[in-house]
C-alpha cells in the first residue's frame, strides 16, 4: 500500500454533483486502509474552502456540474500555491472539457464506470506523483477533440521547447512517450536521480504542474 511522505493517509476530496456517485466513490475509497475521504463537494464552488481547510492531497473532480465546472475548479486550483492533485471524473473518454483539464495542470482522468480496484490503484499512483494517463490514451483524446486554436498551442509549444537544453528537450520528448524515469535513464545513458533532476528542471523552465503538461506540449509542438 501506498501512503504520503510522512506516513499518514491520502486524503481525497471528492467533488461531483450526484450524491450516488459520491457516496460510491466514499464507500470505494473508506475499503482502502491507506486512503481516507476527507471531505465531498456537490459544486465546483465549494472546493476552495474545502481544499483550505482539509488540505486534501487528491481531487476527484467531476468535469460536468451545474453551478461551477470541474473545468473551472481545476483551473483555479492549479493557480494556488502548493495544490493538491487533481483527477477528472467523466463519463465520456474523448471530451474537450478533458483535455482542456489536463492543460490546465490535471493528473489525469477516469471513466465513472471504473473498476474499484482501477481506482484504487489510481489514486496510490497520482498521491505518488506517477502519472495515471498513458500516452496511448493521450494521443486518442487529442485526436478526437478539436478543442480550437490549434496552431496559436504549436507555436506557443515550440516557443516553451526552445527554452530546454538539448539533454532536456530529449528527456521531455521521452516523458511524451510515457516512458518512465528508469526507462529514460536507460535510454538516455543516465542515472534515475539525473533523470528526476533533468524533468524537475524542465517543469520549473517551462511553468508547468506534471509530466502530463509535459507530454501535451510535446504532443502540440510536433517533436
Amino acid at each position: 500500500m501506498t501512503a504520503t511522505a510522512d506516513g499518514g493517509p491520502i486524503t481525497v476530496l471528492i467533488v461531483d454533483d450526484d450524491p450516488m456517485v459520491r457516496a460510491g466513490l466514499t464507500m470505494i475509497l473508506g475499503g482502502a486502509g491507506d486512503i481516507t475521504v476527507v471531505g465531498e463537494a456537490a459544486d465546483g464552488s465549494e472546493v476552495p474552502p474545502l481544499v483550505a481547510e482539509h488540505r486534501p492531497r487528491v481531487v476527484l473532480m467531476d468535469i460536468r456540474m451545474p453551478g461551477v465546472d470541474g473545468l473551472t475548479a481545476t483551473e483555479a486550483l492549479r493557480r494556488t500555491s502548493a495544490p493538491p492533485e487533481v483527477v477528472v471524473l467523466t463519463t465520456f473518454h474523448a471530451d474537450a472539457q478533458v483535455l482542456r483539464a489536463l492543460r490546465a495542470g490535471a493528473a489525469g482522468f477516469l471513466l465513472k464506470d471504473i473498476a474499484p480496484a482501477d481506482l484504487v490503484a489510481a489514486i496510490r499512483k497520482v498521491a505518488a506523483g506517477e502519472p495515471i494517463l498513458s500516452p496511448a490514451v493521450t494521443r486518442q483524446l487529442i485526436s478526437h477533440v478539436s478543442d480550437g486554436g490549434a496552431d496559436e498551442r504549436t507555436a506557443r509549444a515550440r516557443r516553451l521547447l526552445a527554452r530546454l537544453s538539448e539533454r532536456e528537450l530529449e528527456v521531455a520528448r521521452a516523458v511524451g512517450q510515457g516512458k518512465s524515469n528508469a526507462e529514460i535513464g536507460r535510454e538516455l545513458y543516465m542515472s534515475v536521480p539525473t533523470v528526476k533532476a533533468h524533468v524537475s528542471r524542465i517543469l520549473t523552465k517551462l511553468d508547468l504542474n506534471n509530466r502530463v503538461q509535459v507530454a501535451l506540449l510535446v504532443y502540440d509542438a510536433g517533436s
